[in-house]
């Protein structure tokens, strides 16, 4: 049975929550209410806009358990809150960041492009040792300023042990950065109890949310580490000084938002994280685990279809990655698009990433479709 709340038509079997995911109804409908009272009223309700941005502040900080609301800044993306970070602290030649060789290019980019100040970036191989975080914490040493993972592996769907790894940076005094984008939406997540000091994702993919807004925390002692990069109006602790007399940066995390806010994508966006708070992150993993153990299970069973996506990991995240026995990965992608599935090739093979309304039935469906070549 299909939920309420999506309206996907009815030959599309959507797996692809890992990259860019549908919007529920409750998000459309709030995109065409704004856009209608844009067109009758112009920007006459701004102060009940202004009430919105408040709003989704706080639904942010519920859903990763942040402190305070002020520690949650609205920004672009995932990939502009790393360069904040990577363009915020100040580097010293010889420092060095450890990261993972799994990482999507957002979370080794920024990181690269710091060679030139003398900085180096490390990638573990997380098969390389007995555990992932093993691996991370045998490239550290007294050099590292920084570690930088993904929650959630995009490729293989490999889920961290963040609280260990936190706490391994908190008794070093390294800086801990993560990228949630894979994590957010789909299993719960706690910036405290993981002793995160940064942490960043875009709301479009798990989280049901438009594409151009995105949350980037910061604790509070983490976040007068970073001297800003971008300067305007938006993050002076007095917004409406227009006259630009003396001026100071704003005390919460909104010294990162230096224009003019996505009102739309507010709007869009606080819809989508209204439906998960209402369902609770709880219920919501249990649901997408639950899926994906469904998938892992079929696909080992079926002798035409190969698992790559570990059995071996104790925590679980959303995502099943396989392959063909006998056929090329660009031949099953096509195939499965072109009859309806919608997935992604990633990691040697085809990326399934259910979320918690996706029926039994649509996943029997994709994977006969997968094997029945």
């Amino acid at each position: 049975m299909k939920h309420p709340e999506f309206a996907l038509t009815d030959d599309l079997i959507y797996l692809n929550h890992a990259a860019v995911a549908p919007w529920p109804k409750r998000t459309r409908d709030a995109v065409v209410r704004f856009a209608e009272q844009n067109t009758v009223y112009g920007s006459h309700y701004y102060l009940d806009w202004l009430k919105q941005e408040a709003d989704i502040r706080r639904q942010l900080q519920a859903l990763i358990n942040a402190p305070s609301a002020d520690d949650i800044a609205l920004v672009k993306n995932t990939s502009e809150a790393l360069s904040f970070v990577a363009y915020g602290l100040p580097w010293q030649t010889g420092d060095n960041i450890v990261s993972s060789n799994e990482e999507f290019p957002s979370n080794r980019l920024p990181w690269q492009s710091l060679a030139d100040q003398g900085v180096e970036f490390r990638q573990a191989d997380l098969a390389s040792a007995e555990s992932p975080e093993d691996a991370l914490f045998a490239l550290v040493d007294g050099n590292t300023r920084l570690l930088t993972i993904s929650s959630i592996q995009f490729t293989s769907g490999l889920r961290m042990d963040l609280q260990r790894i936190g706490h391994f940076c908190k008794q070093r005094d390294i800086l801990f950065c993560i990228d949630a984008i894979q994590s957010l939406g789909a299993v719960q997540f706690d910036v405290q109890a993981y002793k995160a000091d940064f942490v960043m994702a875009d709301g479009h993919k798990w989280m049901f949310g438009p594409e151009g807004l995105g949350v980037f925390y910061t604790s509070a002692e983490a976040r007068n580490k970073l001297k800003l990069t971008q300067f305007g109006w938006h993050m002076m602790k007095d917004t409406h000084n227009y006259e630009n007399l003396p001026w100071e940066i704003h005390p919460t995390a909104r010294r990162f938002e230096c224009g003019s806010p996505n009102m739309l994508g507010i709007h869009a966006f606080s819809a989508s994280l209204s439906l998960l708070l209402e369902t609770g992150m709880e219920a919501v993993e249990s649901r997408v685990i639950e899926r994906t153990d469904y998938l892992k299970h079929a696909i080992a069973a079926n002798d035409q279809l190969v698992l790559l996506s570990r059995w071996d990991s104790p925590l679980k995240s959303g995502i099943v990655t396989f392959k063909h026995n006998m056929l090329a990965n660009e031949a099953l992608y096509q195939h499965l698009q072109q009859n309806g599935v919608v997935c992604a090739m990633r990691g040697g093979g085809i990326r399934f990433s259910p979320h918690f309304y996706n029926t039994f039935e649509e996943m029997d469906r994709a994977l006969e479709l997968a094997a029945g070549l």
